[in-house]
C-alpha cells in the first residue's frame, strides 16, 4: 500500500493521537468555534465548505464552524482541493496512491472518484510530488476524521487558479460525485499579513460574493482588490461544483484573523468558514 505520511504532525497540528483529538475538541469548544462538540442537529444539505487551513491554535476555532456544519451529515466521499504553495508537482492534480495518514489514522483514497474527476475535467494528473510537503489539505483530515470517522476522499492540489480552470474543475468534481454522500472542501486562508482593518474590509467584500456563488464578480473582487487570498481557485471550484450539484448560495459562519486569536492586529492572516448550500 502506498500511504502519504504527515508533512505537518507535530506543527501545525499535534502528532500525538490523544492530544490531536483534545485539541480538536478545544477547536469546536473555543469562543472563536461553535461553542460546543459536534455533531449538529441542523439538518441541513451542504454540498461545499471553505475552511482555512493555518495552524490550529491560529485557525482551528474558525475552521470547526464548518465541520461543525457539515457534522450531521452521512458522509462517505470528501473532495478537498488546496493550493500548491510549494510549486512540486503537476499544475492540477491528484494522489497517485492509496491512503493518507495522520495521527487519527488512514484516509483511503476514492480511485473511482479520482479517476472520474480526471477524465470529465481533462485538467488533472495523477502525482505525487505536488502532495508531498503542502499542508493545505492535510489538515482538514483530522477534522473529517473526527466527525465522520470513516470515509474516502480525493485530493487536489492546485498550482493554477485561473477562472476556466477552477469552473471546468468544479464541474467535473459536481459530476463525479452526483448521487453519492459527498462534501466538497475547499481549503483557503484569505488576507495575508495585512492590517486587521484592511484585511477584514477586503475578506468580507470578498466572502459576500461568495455568498452569492458569483464566480466571475469573485475573480473581478480579487483582482480589484488585491487579495492574497491563497486558496482562491478552490473556493470558485467549490461555487462551480455547488451550482452544478443544484445549490443556490453561501452562507458565512465564522470570520476571524490571527489578530483576533493573538491580540497581534498589525500584520494578521483571514480565516473564515463558509458553507454552500
Amino acid at each position: 500500500m502506498k500511504v502519504r505520511r504527515p508533512a505537518v504532525s507535530g506543527s501545525f497540528y499535534p502528532s500525538d493521537r490523544e492530544e490531536l483529538l483534545r485539541m480538536l475538541e478545544w477547536a469546536f469548544t473555543h469562543e472563536l468555534g461553535p461553542g460546543r462538540l459536534p455533531p449538529s442537529d441542523e439538518g441541513v444539505d451542504v454540498k461545499a465548505v471553505v475552511s482555512p487551513h493555518a495552524g490550529y491554535m491560529y485557525s482551528g476555532p474558525i475552521a470547526a464552524h464548518s465541520y461543525f456544519s457539515a457534522s450531521g451529515m452521512d458522509v462517505e466521499l470528501v473532495v478537498i482541493m488546496g493550493p500548491n504553495h510549494w510549486g512540486l508537482g503537476s499544475l492540477l492534480s491528484t494522489y497517485d496512491g492509496d491512503a493518507w495518514e495522520t495521527p487519527l489514522g488512514l484516509v483511503e483514497i476514492d480511485h473511482e472518484a479520482a479517476e472520474l474527476i480526471s477524465r470529465e475535467s481533462g485538467l488533472v494528473d495523477f502525482d505525487e510530488l505536488s502532495h508531498l510537503r503542502e499542508h493545505s489539505i492535510e489538515v482538514q483530515l483530522p477534522f473529517l476524521q473526527y466527525i465522520y470517522g470513516e470515509f474516502r476522499f480525493v485530493p487536489i492540489c492546485m498550482a493554477i487558479q485561473d477562472r476556466s480552470t477552477a469552473e471546468e474543475l468544479g464541474r467535473a468534481i459536481a459530476k463525479a460525485i452526483r448521487g453519492r454522500r459527498a462534501l466538497v472542501v475547499a481549503s483557503s486562508d484569505l488576507t495575508h499579513y495585512e492590517p486587521h482593518d484592511v484585511a477584514s474590509r477586503k475578506d468580507m467584500e470578498l466572502i459576500r460574493v461568495v455568498e452569492g456563488l458569483d464566480i466571475l464578480k469573485f475573480y473581478t473582487v480579487l483582482e480589484r482588490t488585491r487579495s492574497s487570498a491563497c486558496g482562491y481557485g478552490a473556493i470558485a471550484a467549490a461555487m462551480a461544483a455547488t451550482k452544478e450539484l443544484g445549490g443556490s448560495r453561501g452562507e458565512l459562519l465564522k470570520y476571524a484573523t490571527s489578530g483576533d486569536v493573538t491580540g497581534d492586529t498589525e500584520a494578521v492572516v483571514g480565516y473564515a468558514s463558509i458553507r454552500m448550500v
